[in-house]
C-alpha cells in the first residue's frame, strides 16, 4: 500500500479489525519510511448480479424493481410494508445464493409469484396478470381455479 503522505510503498499493518458493516476490514498501517500512520479499508470484490430480460438485454439487479412490482400488486390490500420488505429480502437472498453473474427475469418473476401466493390471493392474481401478460378472462379463470377449488393458499 502506498503511503498517502510520502508515497513510499513500504508499510506495516498495526491493527486489523472488521469494519462496522461487517463486509470490510479496517487496517491501521504505519509507513516504514516517514513513520506516519493511516487507515485503509479492504472490501471483497463483488460481481454485481445482472438480470437477463425477456428481450435478451441485461440490466443490473435492482431489488427496488421487485419491491415496486409487489407494492403495485398489493395496493389497497391488507398487507404490511414489513411483509413486503421481508419478501423482497428473501428473494434477493435466494438469488444471490443461487446465481453468480446472471439470472433470468422469468425466474425472478416465478419467485415473486410463489411468495405472493402465500401472502395474499388478490395481490397474487394481480401480479400474475401483469407478469404472465393475461390476454383474456379465460386466463384469469385458469389462474383462479386452484383458489376456487379450495387451494392451499393463504386466504385473506
Amino acid at each position: 500500500m502506498r503511503c498517502p503522505y510520502c508515497q513510499a510503498d513500504h508499510d506495516r499493518v498495526i491493527d486489523s479489525r472488521s469494519a462496522a458493516d461487517g463486509f470490510s476490514i479496517r487496517r491501521r498501517r504505519e509507513c516504514m519510511d516517514c513513520s506516519r500512520r493511516f487507515t485503509t479499508y479492504e472490501r471483497m470484490e463483488e460481481t454485481p448480479l445482472r438480470v437477463v430480460k425477456k428481450d435478451g438485454s441485461r440490466v443490473p439487479f435492482d431489488r427496488g424493481q421487485i419491491l415496486k412490482g409487489i407494492l403495485k400488486a398489493c395496493e389497497k390490500r391488507p398487507v404490511s410494508m414489513e411483509d413486503l420488505e421481508k419478501i423482497t429480502a428473501s428473494i434477493e437472498r435466494r438469488l444471490t445464493e443461487m446465481f453468480d453473474r446472471e439470472v433470468g427475469s422469468k425466474y425472478i418473476g416465478q419467485l415473486v409469484m410463489e411468495e405472493m401466493k402465500k401472502l395474499d390471493q388478490v395481490a397474487y392474481v394481480r401480479f400474475a396478470s401483469v407478469y404472465r401478460e393475461f390476454k383474456d378472462v379465460e386466463q384469469f379463470v385458469t389462474e383462479l381455479k386452484p383458489f376456487l377449488e379450495g387451494g392451499s393458499a393463504n386466504k385473506r
